[in-house]
């Protein structure tokens, strides 16, 4: 594995901004490893081939990150302890295998984390199944079932629940991160439910709903979802600090929607690149970051002013960004002619 670190330049001048993406430029990955004060220190790392999604367990100082390569029959995917210092793999979790005869495996794609349990959830999309694996010792737990084209997952700790999102059928599906068990099941029909978020103080649950452009939500304990029209093409979905603002990648209009929850309107649209594709709240400044698969980048906007401050390049094809601690995960996911892709860090300038 090698791993190479580079910094940038943090624009502060509003105008600066306006012109560098007005010209389609993106700021330029050069200088030495030490990061300046003004600008975001950067590193990547090559991992394997195939990866999808990422999650920081902080009980544990550890990244997660699934992998898997190729069409059914799957026969190779991983689950990856990364040390998110080293960005190195601390050890390989090969899922079950699940037919004999051609070798397939329950592949993981989506992750999330559950620290009060010491677990690690994962989406087997091709497997219509959710896993469960120890984080202590990667064996795996169970597969629960039913969860068709399972997409992403989410964790809300305070009120013991997972919740999957079932793209196939339009499906939100929740378990019992103590029994495993399922405990709820939401189906709204037409729906196409990609990217979640939780809002952990009261339990709501918030999914991009990619058929539709809108967000559903759904107030814990309901059963009934309201819907909140954003962007173009709504992918993926996060929440700021409070909680009362949502904001959405847009995949085919290649913007941010941010979202005030409490009128159901979106305030304001961010063009951020083409492909915009998974995005996350840094709690800490409140940035918002925004992987553009297409464009080979991730913005970083100031949704306070409404401007992007950073465009940071990537692999080809970022897939997942995770942030933790103001230090945000990139992973990518190349396509056939890469032998390894690459996991991107970036130590946020506040």
């Amino acid at each position: 594995m090698s791993v190479t670190t580079t910094s940038i330049r943090r624009r502060t001048a509003v105008a600066a901004v306006a012109v560098a993406v007005a010209a389609g430029s993106t700021l330029a990955l050069a200088g030495t490893a030490s990061a300046q004060p003004a600008g975001s220190s950067v590193t990547t790392a090559k991992l394997t081939k195939g990866l999808y999604q990422s999650a920081y367990s902080e009980r544990n100082n550890v990244l997660w990150v699934t992998a898997a390569v190729g069409r059914p029959p799957v026969t190779e995917s991983h689950l990856l302890k990364v040390d998110p210092k080293t960005l190195e793999i601390e050890a390989d979790f090969p899922p079950p295998v699940t037919d004999t005869t051609t070798g397939a495996v329950e592949a993981v794609y989506g992750v999330a984390v559950d620290d009060e349990h010491n677990t690690v959830w994962t989406t087997n999309t091709r497997n219509n199944t959710v896993s469960v694996y120890s984080q202590r010792t990667g064996e795996h737990l169970a597969s629960l079932p039913n969860v068709n084209h399972a997409r992403e997952i989410v964790v809300d700790e305070k009120h013991d629940t997972v919740w999957a999102s079932a793209f196939g059928d339009g499906t939100l599906v929740a378990f019992d991160t103590k029994t495993l068990k399922e405990k709820e099941r939401v189906t709204v029909e037409g729906a196409g439910p990609t990217g979640l978020t939780v809002n952990e103080k009261t339990g709501a649950l918030y999914a991009a709903d990619l058929n539709n452009d809108r967000l559903i939500e759904l107030a814990r304990g309901s059963r009934t979802p309201r819907f909140i029209p954003v962007g173009d093409g709504p992918i993926s979905v996060s929440l700021s600090k409070n909680g009362r603002t949502a904001y959405t990648a847009d995949q085919t209009s290649g913007t941010l929607s941010l979202v005030d929850l409490r009128s159901g309107t979106v305030t304001r649209s961010v063009a951020t690149g083409a492909g915009a594709l998974s995005v996350a709240t840094d709690e800490r400044s409140g940035d918002v970051l925004v992987v553009n698969r297409t464009a080979a980048n991730v913005t970083r906007v100031d949704v306070e002013e409404g401007v992007i401050e950073e465009t940071v390049a990537t692999g080809t094809n970022p897939n997942h960004v995770e942030i933790a601690d103001g230090t945000a995960y990139v992973v990518d996911k190349s396509g056939a002619t890469a032998t390894e892709d690459t996991v991107t860090r970036i130590r946020l300038a506040r």
